[in-house]
């Protein structure tokens, strides 16, 4: 169930660096994110990850990304004190999410792919996710934005991912009012993080 609306959180998603850590503990998003999916090009290991944790300003949540993947592996991650946080962006079950939060301890997000429901089933579907956060996506970390208006009628609070960046995020703010922002691309230039697109996009939200 939606809450009063406030400010959204924001998430910095892809974070694989040294330097991307330095911009963010100045920028201070509410939330960063490690991609473990190999496939991904922001991919980073666990020891890689926990290197960043290490670095990372304490007041800052780790969110490990996870595609498909085997089950006690989260769970390792989790118990390693990498990630604060577990997303889901797979076509992980209810069975999978409880399982991972009972293990774990942990919230867990899922990645919900938007154009991937019918018309019908979609509010159902949101609404009753046993994840404790739900992230809406036209894709699997395509980067593209999708029709908002796919989002009415849904009850809950989420994260909004899909194609932001500091030319559209203030629409998505005023139009939708989501709990959350999760931005990865919209903040690189030549596929890396940039520091002068991270401080727009965190003004047009916190400004």
């Amino acid at each position: 169930m939606k809450t009063e609306w406030m400010s959204p959180k924001i998430k910095m998603c892809g974070i694989k660096r040294p330097e991307d850590i330095k911009l963010v503990n100045e920028y201070k998003p509410d939330y960063i994110g490690f991609i473990f999916a190999g496939f991904s090009s922001r991919y980073v290991s666990f020891e890689t990850a926990k290197y960043l944790k290490f670095l990372l300003s304490p007041d800052i949540l780790a969110v490990g990304v996870f595609v498909n993947e085997d089950r006690d592996k989260i769970i390792h991650a989790a118990g390693e004190g990498i990630i604060d946080l577990i997303q889901l962006h797979g076509s992980e079950s209810d069975d999978d999410i409880k399982y991972i939060q009972r293990k774990t301890g942990k919230p867990v997000i899922k990645a919900i792919r938007i154009n991937d429901i019918e018309p019908e089933e979609r509010a159902e579907k949101i609404d009753t996710c046993p994840a404790d956060y739900v992230l809406i996506d036209s894709g699997m970390g395509s980067g593209r934005t999708f029709d908002w208006s796919l989002l009415e009628g849904i009850d809950r609070e989420y994260f909004l991912a899909g194609g932001l960046s500091p030319e559209n995020v203030s629409e998505a703010i005023k139009r939708l009012h989501p709990y959350a922002l999760d931005v990865s691309s919209g903040i690189e230039k030549d596929g890396v993080k940039d520091g002068e697109l991270m401080k727009e996009f965190m003004d047009e939200v916190r400004g």
